[in-house]
């Protein structure tokens, strides 16, 4: 306990942010519960498991020495990939086919999500990868970059393609999303960085004319289905269809709005919607708690997101690899926030990207408490540098 004490020591800050998503994620899901759209279903029971679960896998993992899973990342990179390979070769008794994508094990009343998992494995491979090359490659030039640039993007797109598969298009953008923001960060030549953005720029406006112009071309060459194409339509305001996605923007927004300013209070909810618990629950924040309670979510991921970055920025000089764990982390937390709170509110189309840290899901709780256990480990081994600099 005393060693367990002295690794937790400074980090505080990141400690009390931690309950203060705990804290908020049990009170919406208790208000989600009163919707009764799964009879006989206690969310708030088995989150509750999951966050005293995953508490329990902090402290874990501060035992082990953070150079330890420098060493380790290319093992933990591959036995997600197994993971994943794995989930897609078995058959429907063990990983079946829920909302149309063959993306979770269930084993009785249990389902894991690997894929999620795989984003923690993947960031610490990825700041490995670029903590290597650094020390291999001290007098950077355009080769060197370009060798890196290779690296990171194979890593990165390996599991995209199997994600893809299942099919998940949503968790294989998150996916693009952390590859694309390291890459961004990995101090790659800028004259490489610039013709990737416009490469990625040109791809997207064509793909977005595509959608627009010629949606049944584009659904049968890019084989997204039909319900990924109306969800598509829907966020554009060009779909005339009476559609689940455009039943669930309505509710969204109705149950936002009429939360105004202090919202109902708890046990109120009136407004349903589907999957509140998980990719809605922002959407009960706002019924619940009003504006101010929105306010208060998005406050805490910006503290959380201002830690990331100072921290990051801080070790960066000493300890690379530590530093694009917290890059990697906080890319996968905005990407996560900006998504579901985005989709919420109809600034972004409607996908099954969970709010990280508050929706209800074992496997993306376990995943977000990993990575932040691993935040933790970076901040100790910050302030363990600090310590020495000052004796």
């Amino acid at each position: 306990m005393k060693a367990l004490n002295k690794r937790l020591h400074g980090s505080n800050d990141l400690i009390l942010l931690l309950f203060g998503f705990i804290s908020i994620s049990l009170v919406a899901i208790y208000n989600a519960e009163q919707l009764e759209q799964y009879s006989g279903e206690n969310f708030l029971i088995k989150q509750l498991f999951w966050f005293v679960l995953g508490l329990v896998i902090i402290a874990l993992i501060q035992l082990i020495d953070l150079e330890s899973i420098y060493l380790l990342s290319f093992y933990l990179y591959l036995a997600g990939l197994v993971l994943l390979v794995v989930l897609h070769l078995s058959p429907e008794a063990i990983a079946p086919n829920i909302n149309s994508a063959k993306s979770w094990f269930r084993v009785g009343g249990i389902t894991f999500q690997p894929s999620e998992l795989v984003k923690i494995t993947t960031i610490v491979y990825l700041a490995a990868t670029i903590s290597k090359h650094r020390k291999k490659h001290k007098n950077r030039d355009v080769k060197s970059d370009i060798k890196l640039l290779l690296k990171l993007l194979i890593i990165g797109i390996i599991p995209v393609g199997i994600i893809i598969l299942q099919p998940d298009f949503g968790t294989a953008m998150v996916y693009l999303a952390i590859m694309g923001g390291i890459i961004f960060l990995s101090g790659i030549d800028w004259k490489i960085i610039t013709s990737i953005i416009l490469f990625v720029a040109l791809t997207v406006g064509i793909i977005g004319m595509l959608v627009v112009k010629f949606p049944e071309f584009t659904q049968s060459t890019l084989h997204i289905a039909p319900y990924q194409m109306d969800r598509i339509e829907t966020w554009l305001g060009f779909s005339e269809s009476d559609s689940d996605n455009s039943f669930h923007f309505r509710r969204s927004l109705l149950a936002i709005g009429s939360g105004q300013l202090t919202g109902k209070g708890i046990n109120n909810t009136e407004v349903y919607i589907p999957e509140a618990q998980t990719d809605f629950i922002f959407s009960i924040i706002g019924e619940t708690f009003g504006f101010t309670g929105c306010a208060i979510v998005i406050l805490l991921y910006f503290l959380l997101i201002y830690k990331l970055v100072s921290l990051g920025l801080k070790i960066h000089p000493n300890y690379d690899f530590g530093a694009f764990v917290c890059f990697g982390y906080l890319i996968l937390i905005f990407i996560h926030t900006f998504q579901n709170v985005g989709m919420t509110i109809g600034v972004m189309p409607i996908t099954g990207i969970p709010l990280l840290l508050i929706s209800y899901g074992g496997s993306s709780v376990l995943s977000a408490m990993i990575g932040y256990a691993l935040i933790i480990k970076v901040n100790s081994e910050q302030n363990r540098l600090d310590n020495s600099l000052f004796k």
